[in-house]
């Protein structure tokens, strides 16, 4: 069982340092076919690998001067108020419908990475209007508005909310958000992304260690492979292409939203 928790791990981790998105809301399908679990039980486990592995992510974003902290510390802020309030409600729904819930937040995350993935090269650097969150052209770092930080601490409050609920990291929240309200490059936006995922995780895990709700002999093996996972796909990340990324992202997204929905439909009759 060990060397199962591994590897899930190892796959949790590649896809965190591939897309800087998908790796949290795949571990949890991924320990509820590969270790039988439940939406809570998993969640916490995949809240703690998914933390760690994009703290290490983060952490060399750090070093190479590509995390916009600043952002990355607001948004993580309206996360982990809205993070305890999602691990509560996760404890109070039957399973069914959570499962039935991650599902279809599953499946719409396939779709919209799918379209912008088909969307990438033809509308590379085409905006209508300049984003709510643009940078000083001197120093490189943003400046300020009400909108700038409306925006940011939303998509905060709704990643922080799921990562509660559903045992996710939020990442899938965060790059579609940087892509569209800032003028970050896709390398800043998938570094501050890690930033936030690994402050709202960590949220989320105390919470759940506290609550008595984080199984440490299923968790330990599963993080050492997240990290694992994520230096070795740092590794590869520079030397493939973000839409073939993204296409086969969205495509295993959307067949374990199917998987998901079969297995909970079944399992009421």
């Amino acid at each position: 069982m060990m060397q199962l928790y591994l590897f899930l791990g190892v796959v949790t981790g590649a896809i965190l340092a591939l897309t800087g998105a998908g790796g949290g809301i795949l571990a949890v399908p991924l320990l509820i076919f590969g270790a039988g679990m439940s939406i809570a039980q998993a969640g916490p486990i995949g809240l703690l690998a998914v933390g760690m592995a994009a703290a290490l992510g983060a952490g060399l974003g750090l070093r190479a001067h590509i995390v916009r902290y600043r952002a990355a510390l607001l948004i993580a802020a309206a996360g982990m108020l809205l993070s305890p309030i999602g691990l509560w409600l996760a404890h109070r729904v039957d399973n069914r419908m959570l499962t039935v819930a991650f599902a279809l937040v599953l499946a719409f995350v396939a779709y919209r990475t799918f379209r912008q993935a088909g969307r990438q090269g033809a509308a590379a650097g085409a905006r209508a209007a300049p984003p709510p969150c643009v940078r000083n052209a001197g120093t490189g770092r943003f400046v300020w508005t009400a909108p700038c930080a409306r925006v940011l601490a939303m998509a905060g409050a709704v990643a922080g909310l799921l990562s509660g609920m559903l045992g996710v990291g939020g990442g899938f929240v965060m790059v579609p958000a940087l892509r569209s309200y800032t003028d970050l490059p896709m390398d800043a936006v998938v570094a501050t992304s890690l930033a936030v995922i690994a402050m709202v995780s960590a949220t989320g895990v105390v919470s759940s260690a506290v609550a008595g709700n984080l199984d440490v002999v299923a968790a330990l093996p599963f993080c050492i492979g997240g990290l694992a996972g994520m230096l070795a796909g740092r590794l590869v990340a520079t030397r493939l292409a973000g839409a073939h990324l993204q296409r086969g992202f969205a495509l295993v997204a959307a067949m374990v939203a199917v998987g998901l929905l079969w297995r909970t439909v079944a399992g009421w009759h």
